[in-house]
C-alpha cells in the first residue's frame, strides 16, 4: 500500500513537470507573475546565499591551501580555488539556498491557497492553474538560480582570493595567473547548466507539494519539509548525474 502511494506520488510529479512543459508555450504567458516570484525568491535568497558562499568558499580553499602547502604547490592556489568555486561551491551553495528559502516559501504560498481552497476557485473559472501559477513559479526559480550561481562565483572567487593572500600569504599575481589553470569557460558553462537543473527541479517540487497539500496548517507545514527534503535528494542525484557526464565527455 505504501509502494502504491509513493508511486502515485512519482506519477503526479512527472505529470504536472510534462503539463508545465507544455504551458510553457501557452498564451497568454504570465509575465507579472513571473517577474513578481522572481523578485520574491531573490530577496529571500541573496542575503542567505552570500552569507553561505563566503565562509563555505574560504573553509573549501582553506584546506585545499593546507594541502597544496604541504605538497610545496602554494603558487596553485588559484587554480584550486577556481577548481572549488566554479565547478561545485557555486551551483551548490546557490541552489541549497533556493531550495532551502525560495522553494519552501513557494510551497507555503500555493499550500495556503490550496486549504483556502483558491485553486478550484481558479479552476472553477475556466483557468489552468499550471498556466497561471506554476510556470511562472518554476521559470522564476530556474532565473535567480542561475543568477546566484554567477554571483556566488565572484563572491567565492573573491573572497578565496583575499583570503589565501592576506591570510596564508600566497602570492597575488600566481593567483590571478592560475585560475583558468585547470577550468574554463567550459566549467563555468557547466555550472551554469547545474543551476539552471537544479532550480528547475526545486521549483516544480515546491509548486508540486504545495498544489497537493491537505489537512489544513499542519498539512502545509508537512508540505514545505518535504519541499527541503525531495528537493535536496533530487539536487545531489542530478549533480552527480551532470558531473559524471560532464567529465567523462571532458576526458
Amino acid at each position: 500500500m505504501y509502494g502504491s502511494v509513493i508511486a502515485g506520488q512519482v506519477g503526479g510529479f512527472y505529470s504536472m513537470t510534462a503539463e508545465t512543459a507544455r504551458s510553457m508555450f501557452r498564451r497568454p504567458f504570465q509575465w507579472r507573475e513571473l517577474l513578481n516570484q522572481a523578485w520574491f525568491i531573490a530577496s529571500v535568497s541573496v542575503v542567505p546565499t552570500l552569507m553561505v558562499a563566503i565562509p563555505f568558499c574560504v573553509i573549501i580553499v582553506f584546506q585545499l591551501n593546507q594541502l597544496l602547502t604541504e605538497m610545496g604547490a602554494t603558487d596553485l592556489a588559484g587554480a584550486g580555488a577556481g577548481l572549488a568555486v566554479v565547478r561545485e561551491i557555486g551551483p551548490m551553495v546557490s541552489v541549497l539556498v533556493v531550495a532551502g528559502a525560495g522553494a519552501t516559501a513557494v510551497c507555503a504560498d500555493l499550500g495556503a491557497r490550496k486549504i483556502r481552497e483558491e485553486i478550484e476557485a481558479v479552476q472553477a473559472l475556466g483557468l489552468r492553474p499550471v498556466q497561471r501559477l506554476v510556470v511562472p513559479r518554476v521559470l522564476a526559480s530556474t532565473l535567480v538560480a542561475l543568477a546566484l550561481n554567477g554571483l556566488v562565483t565572484l563572491v567565492g572567487l573573491t573572497g578565496s582570493f583575499l583570503f589565501s593572500v592576506f591570510a596564508q600569504h600566497a602570492s597575488a599575481g600566481l593567483f590571478v595567473s592560475n585560475l583558468t589553470l585547470v577550468t574554463g569557460l567550459s566549467d563555468f558553462l557547466v555550472s551554469e547548466f547545474k543551476a539552471t537543473v537544479f532550480g528547475m527541479l526545486a521549483g516544480l517540487v515546491a509548486c508540486y507539494l504545495g498544489l497537493n497539500a491537505k489537512g489544513g496548517p499542519k498539512g502545509v507545514g508537512d508540505a514545505v519539509n518535504q519541499t527541503v527534503v525531495f528537493s535536496f535528494m533530487l539536487l545531489f542525484l542530478a549533480n552527480s548525474v551532470i558531473t559524471a557526464v560532464f567529465l567523462q565527455h571532458r576526458n
